[in-house]
């Protein structure tokens, strides 16, 4: 049986993309933080299901919560970068974005007493352009992203990637790739893989294009946030369309999330990596 990689994004509900623009980073040392009520309460979940996952931690929140990351890898957890602040690829220079990795790796190594291997650019913000970030993961000692998402949305997206996990060959080494997983019907690549997709579309897509994984015999990439499972967050003063993108089907993802993990199978991104450098290694 495939196992599929379940993934975290771990941020506050106040970082997240949708309110940039209205919420400051200035202000968020002073606004309420949930990240570790709502973790927690992904923990049990998950502990509850037998389920092993990555969580892609902000390296600002782990240096203010320092026993989340101890919580996270105590249950078995993998700890992965999803670099400083939330800051997007695209609002960086080379010399910002190794700064954020680098940072956020140590300090997420220190907490965890692992080392970390894997990261996920805020917004999936690697976008075509700007694979110059890929070159800077491999000279940081990560062995493997999850950025490139293999669809075409305002923002970020990576149109012409692959939807299944790959090498990535580059002049500074060697990367794995695990994408989020997307359905292809009728020549058209919709997102299927979690966030506001889980929440808002019907299951029956999300449970599609991860059987299309299975009849293909690759795992696919499932994410998520914790605030997803907090319909009681403050709210935010925001434009419609970033509230409704926001705020829509909070109440309902945790009976999503009982139907997928019944449904599928899901493990650490780390394991398959490891299983992808042996496979590696022995063909060459």
């Amino acid at each position: 049986m495939i196992a599929h990689h379940f993934t975290v994004d771990v941020e506050e509900y106040f970082q997240v993309a949708a309110f940039e623009h209205c919420v400051s980073r200035d202000t968020w040392g002073r606004r309420e933080s949930r990240a570790a009520k709502n973790v927690g309460t992904l923990l049990e979940f998950l502990d509850a299901h037998a389920v092993r996952a990555t969580f892609f931690v902000l390296g600002w929140l782990a240096e203010r919560n320092p026993e989340l990351i101890k919580a996270i890898v105590q249950a078995g957890h993998e700890i992965a970068s999803h670099g400083w602040d939330h800051r997007r690829v695209t609002e960086q220079t080379p010399d910002d974005f190794r700064r954020s990795v680098r940072g956020t790796k140590q300090v997420l190594e220190d907490l965890s007493g692992a080392a970390v291997l894997g990261f996920r650019a805020p917004s999936f913000s690697i976008i075509p352009g700007c694979e110059w970030a890929l070159d800077v993961l491999i000279e940081e000692g990560y062995a493997y992203d999850s950025s490139l998402f293999p669809v075409r949305r305002p923002g970020y997206g990576y149109p012409n990637g692959q939807r299944d996990p790959h090498w990535l060959d580059r002049a500074s080494g060697r990367l794995v790739e695990l994408p989020p997983t997307v359905l292809r019907r009728w020549g058209v690549t919709v997102p299927a893989g979690g966030g506001a997709y889980f929440r808002i579309l019907p299951y029956a897509l999300t449970r599609a294009a991860f059987r299309e994984c299975e009849r293909r015999r690759v795992p696919g990439t499932f994410y998520i946030h914790p605030w997803e499972l907090d319909p009681g967050q403050p709210r935010i003063a925001a434009p419609l369309l970033a509230r409704l993108r926001h705020y829509t089907g909070l109440g309902g993802v945790v009976a999503r999330l009982g139907r997928l993990l019944r449904d599928f199978r899901f493990t650490r991104a780390r394991d398959t990596v490891a299983a992808l450098a042996a496979s590696n290694s022995r063909s060459c």
